[in-house]
């Protein structure tokens, strides 16, 4: 199965949420991940900050995905996918809980690519 994770808030945990001054690694979704990539399935990350931002964050973790893509809908690309958002980019979509929900990330999002 070709088996796609989200960065933010699904990866990586943001620092706007830890109250910490950097992101830090979401270690119960990182298990996950790797769980899937030991049963041979196709590993895919992508982020909504684009392309460079996910490879980025893939050699941080040591993820090693097979491919890094533009985050998109396309249900005959990606079996299953993992974040943070309601969202509809699989065949199957799963929602991954978001540390500290109720902080806004808007202010993070517009700063974190500076």
């Amino acid at each position: 199965m070709r088996i796609a994770f989200d960065v933010d808030d699904t990866l990586i945990i943001p620092s706007v949420a830890t109250g910490l001054d950097r992101d830090t690694p979401n270690y119960e979704t990182i298990a996950i991940y790797k769980w899937f990539q030991a049963q041979g399935h196709t590993m895919i990350l992508w982020s909504g900050s684009g392309i460079d931002y996910a490879k980025t964050w893939g050699e941080k973790l040591g993820l090693k995905p097979d491919a890094v893509l533009v985050k998109q809908k396309d249900k005959n690309c990606v079996d299953i996918a993992f974040d943070d958002c309601d969202v509809d980019l699989a065949t199957i979509n799963i929602k991954v809980k978001r540390l500290n929900n109720s902080i806004s990330r808007k202010e993070w999002n517009t700063s974190k690519n500076n």
